[in-house]
């Protein structure tokens, strides 16, 4: 099977003068790229990096994140990408933790990078001119081209991706060469990608769909438009001048992109192809974003930084909340709530915990160093998510919520989304997020957290989830309307800030 680094020299031989990559002003053929990357393998030998080590990287999605990226998969280095947002503290355990070789960092993380004593004895390679580097990104390989020919096999390790570590210390997550390509080729046929697509490379480089944007456009001999930091004006205005062909964002990007004031007045047409990931899609948001775009392909794509794909829905507007059935590469269960049992496979329509075969070719091996982490999640041959969902008539898959983020009250099970969704589609709401409050009474109360896009108050929310048919006791007790709802960089909402009350009142 082939190795990355071979992938993408195939992409050289077939299209040398194809457009590969844009950042700004720096607009790269694959011929020019693959110069680039030889730059960089000489840069690592002198640095004295070796198949196997790890370089761990805190940039925005800039083109030195990206051709990194790539010449870490020639060299068999580890690529081992944080999120630029991390603190002092964060940036030291994964230096150490990785026993990372290198750091290599930007103005946006060269605080961090100062604060942190384990990467002080490391070489630390500056990009975009930031101080604190024992060495510029624009020096490394002083001028000199390594030969370009890949090192790497496809059983060496591609890349370490760190979970947010919402819950604990984050996890790294190991993924070899082939599970790596594989992944990109299944995410190649499922959004149905041809030659010369060109995607916004806005998702996080340092997060799983970032990495697929990236790879899946080498494979199709694409193009990856770098925006270093969302934002909508920006975005937008890189759709219309780069002709982007497809999206692959999380459903808080489309949001702020269809409902923003230049939306309508840019010519947004060339993109004809969509995806999501990263969170479910609420009704309301799912509606707008089919209707301003109007795709060929909306695809809901359902999958997790260890697996990558669990699930593919390719109808995502005509079948909507539904995660459709497993990918290429997978299959999948619902087992019994609480159940450790693979083979404890929950009724149609009965909500459980959704488990993933971990034989399958995008699956990790196993966590970095975490013999506890395994135990947890790998039993029987099977990924457990730690998410909840169920079958429908059909076969089709509908993810409900996290395990941890199921509200226990009175007895009941109840979980988030569904009631999210309905309240979506109410017009004065622009974003929803429910969780459970502590209660004497219930254990647990439903309060719904309500961004307003117009004035509306909390008797005729209730009034609209009674008439939807929500159950009564889904009903949420309180409605709380704040100034934003609290999300990760990726855009999942972070309930655990609602229920201790880290938000900001309207």
């Amino acid at each position: 099977m082939f190795d990355l680094g071979r992938s993408f020299l195939a992409s050289v031989e077939r299209s040398p003068d194809a457009l590969a990559i844009v950042d700004g002003g720096t607009r790269l053929t694959y011929a020019e790229w693959h110069r680039e990357i030889r730059r960089l393998l000489a840069g690592f030998a002198a640095l004295g990096l070796k198949r196997g080590d790890h370089l761990l990287a805190a940039l925005q999605n800039r083109i030195e994140m990206a051709s990194l990226h790539w010449a870490c998969q020639f060299a068999g280095v580890i690529m081992t990408p944080l999120n630029w947002r991390a603190k002092a503290d964060e940036l030291d355990y994964c230096v150490a933790d990785s026993e990372a070789r290198a750091v290599v960092f930007q103005d946006a993380t060269a605080a961090a990078v100062a604060g942190s004593p384990a990467a002080q004895p490391l070489p630390r390679i500056a990009g975009g001119g930031a101080a604190g580097g024992t060495v510029a990104f624009a020096a490394l390989g002083g001028g000199r081209l390594a030969p370009g020919e890949p090192q790497a096999g496809a059983e060496d390790v591609s890349l370490m991706l760190y979970t947010s570590g919402t819950t604990g210390r984050p996890k790294g997550v190991p993924r070899r060469h082939r599970q790596e390509r594989a992944a990109a080729l299944a995410h190649v046929a499922q959004n149905r990608y041809g030659r010369g697509e060109r995607t916004l490379g806005v998702m996080p480089l340092y997060h799983t769909m970032g990495v697929r944007s990236l790879l899946a456009m080498a494979l199709v001999d694409g193009c990856f438009v770098c925006l270093p930091r969302f934002d909508v004006p920006g975005a937008l205005a890189l759709i219309e001048r780069e002709r982007v062909t497809n999206l692959y964002l999380v459903p808080t990007l489309y949001h702020d992109l269809v409902t923003h004031e230049r939306f309508a007045a840019t010519d947004t047409s060339s993109v004809r192809k969509l995806g999501f990931a990263g969170a479910a899609m609420t009704d309301g948001v799912l509606k707008r974003v089919a209707a301003a775009f109007k795709p060929e392909l909306f695809v809901n794509h359902y999958g997790s930084s260890e697996i990558y794909t669990f699930t593919i829905e390719p109808d995502a507007a005509g079948k909507p909340g539904s995660a459709g059935k497993a990918g290429l590469n997978q299959r999948i269960r619902v087992v019994r709530l609480g159940s450790d049992d693979p083979d404890s496979v929950a009724a149609p329509g009965e909500e459980g915990e959704i488990i993933a075969d971990a034989a399958g070719d995008e699956a990790f091996d196993g966590y970095w160093r975490r013999p506890d982490a395994d135990a947890k999640a790998l039993r029987g041959g099977w990924y457990f998510t730690g998410d909840t969902g169920y079958r429908d008539a059909a076969g089709d898959l509908f993810v409900t919520g996290r395990v941890d983020d199921m509200i226990i009250t009175g007895g009941e099970n109840v979980s988030p989304g569904e009631i999210e969704s309905v309240l979506s589609l109410h017009p004065a709401v622009a974003e929803v997020a429910v969780a459970g409050l502590p209660d004497e009474r219930w254990g647990r109360r439903i309060a719904a957290f309500i961004r307003r896009r117009t004035e509306i108050e909390a008797a005729e929310l209730d009034a609209w989830c009674r008439r939807s048919g929500l159950a009564n006791f889904k009903r949420p007790r309180d409605y709380v309307f704040v100034r934003a709802v609290p999300k990760s960089p990726v855009g999942k909402i972070l309930r655990r800030k609602l229920v201790a009350g880290d938000y900001e009142n309207e």
